[in-house]
This record gives structure tokens, C-alpha cells and sequence, in this order.
């Protein structure tokens, strides 16, 4: 086999220190004066029209057309239609006080075969939603890939096969070139952990595969497309314009639910699947060595190729951090289904790692199931910013779901979800208090939308729609929020601003 670089276990270094001045704030509860307030989606979640203008399908149109593998056979045909009321969402923005938006490209509307010329269709789309942020003062924030692969890129083999990391730099290059001249920020990719572990190991994501050997295969090709695309989107921006370059992870905060030694290699375990196997190779350059001993009777990596993971390791701008709850880890399984969070499935997204078992955090949980832990998010923050000297980072996704209902005008009020946003921006202040460079929070989501393969059932969005009429009400959360962004300091979680009606 080739020669896998690798590196040792990481142990977490003592944290750099931030600028004194953010610091000085966050004890005084105020965020630095730049902080970024923001909040994100994603392309196949929210777009609809996903036949018009040389758009053709992607993984996820296949996935949720199969009958069985989302609630209710839903399907983002349609979504929230943002493909045609983006001006309308552009405006509700500006209208909360957003002061930046990050959305995804759809690869599929931009370059149609997922090879070859773009569709000027499709990036037009992108030129004019980028163009009305500008005019409203919002700063966009570009996502290139948000999990849906051009189907045609699935059939001859999708991202176990190496040519699709050199296809997905072909298309980074097609989106610099026509939005460069006006956005900075870009993410190569988000959440890689979920495209190759849940969409080729568990399989309750598209494109619906179960082999453990093709997710592991499929998360090094990812991590190539992420080195490969850096680099095709900074040598393809116009000249004198210089891209600042992220990567959107969702590491997890593992925690072993014991100090028994068995507990706490299953943590060890599960850290080296869910976050080193790409901090490895995008801030090292190299492979965990426990990694690749603990998975050797499944594969012997030989997938990688001598200087991968040094292309991977390309110079990151910002590190995105996406988090919703930690995971808490024993050695031995246990009869019964799986509590990872990850969904229902007979197969594991966890290669190698099926004697461990997981378990959910006590106390108040989301209507994911998932608990909701604000100290997970803080231990994230600084642990990156001691294991990434001098890379800012950003909290690119958090946020949670929850039944609700209208009252009898029609408003939306959300208790649940102030407190949950008051717990972990007061998490996010803590760690800039504490030395993490910080630089802004995406709060998950904007709007209500198709929620992969939970359908239309799970609601994240600061603004209620309702998926008949596709009418926005901005529920309390919102409101609480857009004042939080105004005054940069929080209100307090039992203030419940007056929601719109609907």
C-alpha cells in the first residue's frame, strides 16, 4: 500500500490567546464590535424548482424520490420556493438585522452533469441573490457543497471514487470565477462527516449506501475535493480579489460516560471517526495512526495517494464549527437501537466501532431527540482554537427544532427556543472569554425546510413557513435574536419578544 501519513493522537495544547479587546468585552457579556450575526441553509433544503433552468437532479432527488427513506415520502421538490422569493427572504433578512447569510450552491443548477461548461442559468441565480445581499448591507457567505451530489457523479462510482474530488475542484473553480468578484467568504464543504458516514456507512442519507470500506474511502476523496477545491477557488477568483477560505465540520464532542478505561478508548475511538479522520488531513496534513489501526481489518487505506493528505492541508481562512449535541460514549454494546442522533438504521455509521455504545445526554432534548449540552459547543471552541493557533473561527451552524403551533393570531412563540439560543451564545461568549478567536455565529436556520430525511417534520427555522401557502412569520426566536445582533450582547432567555403575525 502507499505510504499514509499520519499522526499521533492529539492531545489538546494550551489555547492561543485572543485580542485583548474581544476578550475584555466578553466579560463585560458584550460580543466584539465586528462579530459577524448571521444565519445559513442550504441549497436542496430550501430552493424548490428542481427541473427548471438546466438544473438536473442530484443525489438527494433520488434519494427522497425512493420510496421509504424520508417521512412521509416528503421531497424537496419544492421546499420554501426560495428559487423565486429569494428577494422576499433577501428582505426578511434585512428586516431581522442579519449582518451576513451563508447559503449553498447547488452543484447540480450550476453545472448540470456535474462536469464540463457551467449553466449560466443557475450561477445568474446565485450573481442576483448575492447581489440583493450586498444591497442590503448582508454579507454572504458562499457554501459549495451542502451534501447534494449530481446524480451523474453517483453513478460512475460518486465520492468513494477519486475523479469525484478532482470534478468537485473543476466545479469550485466555475463558482470563483462567477461570484469571486463579490463574495469573500467561501466553504469548501459542509459536514463531510455526514455526506461519507451517513450517506455511505449508515445509509439514512443519499445516496443511501452501507459499506463501511466505501465511507471511509469516500472521506478521504473528501478530503482531497476540500485541498483540491481551496485551491481551484483561489486561483480562479478575479485578480486582486483574495478569497477567505473555510471548512464547515461538525466535529462532536465525545465524552466517555465513564472514567473506565473501556469508556474512555471508546471516546478515543469515536474521536478519531468523527473528527480526526479530517482535522488529521486539513490541519496536519496527516492521518491519525489509531485511526488507521483501528479500522485495518476493514481496509488497508491503500485509497490514499502519496501527498493527499498534504493537499488536503491547504491554508484555512476561518474553521467552521457546527454543533448541536455531544456524544457520550461506552465501551460493550447493549441490545437496542442505536442513540447516536444519527437516525434509524441496521447499519452503523461508525466503521469498526460496532462494541460501542451511545448514549444521550440527561435532562431537556430537542424534538430531534437530541439533549441539549451548551457546554459541548464551548469545549469545541477551545479546543479548536488551541488546536488551530491563528485560525479564526466561526460557529457555522447551531440551532434546534421544536413543536409548536400558533396562537389565536396566528403568532408563533418559542420559548424553547430563546433558551436554547441564549444557552449557547452565552457558551460562544464564554469561550472568546476564555482565549477562542471567534469571529461570528450562523444561526441554523433562517427558515423552516425540508429537513433531509425527516421531511417536513422537523422545524429549525427562526421564521415559521407554512409549506402550503409558503407565507414567512418570524417567530419570538427571531425577534430575540435580531436584538441580540443589534445590541451584540444578549437578552435575557426569558425575554419573549412579540412574534409577527401570520
Amino acid at each position: 500500500m502507499t505510504s499514509v501519513p499520519t499522526a499521533a493522537t492529539s492531545a489538546t495544547p494550551a489555547a492561543g490567546e485572543v485580542p485583548g479587546e474581544a476578550a475584555a468585552l466578553a466579560r463585560q457579556g458584550r460580543f466584539p464590535t465586528d462579530f459577524l450575526w448571521g444565519a445559513a441553509t442550504a441549497s436542496y433544503q430550501i430552493e424548490g424548482a428542481v427541473a427548471e433552468d438546466g438544473r438536473t437532479p442530484s443525489i438527494w432527488d433520488t434519494f427522497s424520490h425512493t420510496p421509504g427513506k424520508t417521512e412521509n415520502g416528503d421531497t424537496g421538490d419544492v421546499a420554501v420556493d426560495h428559487y423565486h422569493r429569494s428577494a422576499e427572504d433577501v428582505a426578511l433578512m434585512a428586516r431581522l438585522g442579519l449582518g451576513t447569510y451563508r447559503f449553498s450552491v447547488s452543484w447540480s443548477r450550476v453545472q448540470p452533469t456535474g462536469r464540463g461548461p457551467a449553466e449560466r442559468r443557475g450561477l445568474d441565480f446565485y450573481r442576483r441573490l448575492t447581489d440583493d445581499l450586498l444591497a442590503r448591507g448582508i454579507r454572504p457567505m458562499v457554501t459549495l457543497y451542502h451534501w447534494d451530489l449530481p446524480q451523474e457523479l453517483e453513478d460512475a462510482g460518486g465520492w468513494p471514487e477519486r475523479e469525484t474530488a478532482y470534478r468537485f475542484a473543476e466545479y469550485a473553480a466555475l463558482v470563483g470565477e462567477a461570484l469571486g468578484d463579490r463574495v469573500e467568504l467561501f466553504t469548501t464543504l459542509n459536514e463531510p462527516w455526514c455526506s461519507a458516514f451517513l450517506g455511505y456507512g449508515s445509509g439514512v442519507h443519499a445516496p443511501g449506501r452501507t459499506n463501511p470500506v466505501d465511507a471511509l474511502r469516500a472521506a478521504h476523496h473528501l478530503n482531497l475535493a476540500h485541498g483540491l477545491g481551496a485551491q481551484a477557488l483561489r486561483a480562479s477568483v478575479p485578480a486582486g480579489r483574495t478569497p477567505k477560505i473555510a471548512v464547515s465540520l461538525n466535529p462532536s464532542a465525545v465524552r466517555a460516560r465513564t472514567a473506565a478505561p473501556e469508556d474512555e478508548d471508546a471516546r478515543r475511538r469515536i474521536d478519531a471517526l468523527a473528527n480526526r479522520v479530517f482535522t488529521g488531513p486539513m490541519l496536519r496534513g496527516a492521518y491519525p495512526e489509531d485511526l488507521l489501526a483501528d479500522t485495518a481489518r476493514l481496509t488497508d487505506w491503500s485509497f490514499v495517494q502519496d501527498g493527499d493528505a498534504r493537499t488536503a492541508c491547504q491554508p484555512l481562512d476561518l474553521l467552521g464549527i457546527n454543533y448541536y449535541a455531544p456524544a457520550i460514549v461506552s465501551g460493550g454494546r447493549v441490545d437496542g437501537p442505536r442513540d447516536d442522533g444519527h437516525g434509524a438504521s441496521a447499519h452503523s455509521p461508525w466503521p469498526a466501532a460496532d462494541d460501542i455504545t451511545f448514549h444521550q445526554a440527561e435532562g431537556e432534548r430537542t424534538a430531534m431527540g437530541w439533549g441539549v449540552d451548551p457546554t459541548g459547543l464551548y469545549d469545541l471552541l477551545t479546543k479548536y482554537a488551541a488546536e488551530a493557533p491563528g485560525v479564526p473561527l466561526l460557529v457555522t451552524e447551531n440551532g434546534a427544532a421544536y413543536p409548536d403551533a400558533p396562537d389565536a393570531q396566528g403568532r408563533f412563540h418559542d420559548p424553547d427556543r430563546i433558551r436554547y439560543l441564549h444557552g449557547h451564545l452565552s457558551a460562544v461568549l464564554d469561550a472568546i472569554r476564555d482565549g477562542a478567536d471567534v469571529r461570528g455565529y450562523y444561526l441554523w436556520s433562517l427558515l423552516d425546510n425540508f429537513e433531509w430525511s425527516y421531511g417536513y417534520g422537523k422545524r429549525f427555522g427562526a421564521v415559521h413557513v407554512d409549506y402550503d401557502t409558503q407565507v414567512r412569520t418570524p417567530r419570538s426566536s427571531a425577534h430575540w435574536y435580531a436584538r441580540a445582533a443589534r445590541d451584540g450582547a444578549l437578552p435575557p432567555a426569558d425575554f419573549h419578544p412579540e412574534p409577527d403575525a401570520g
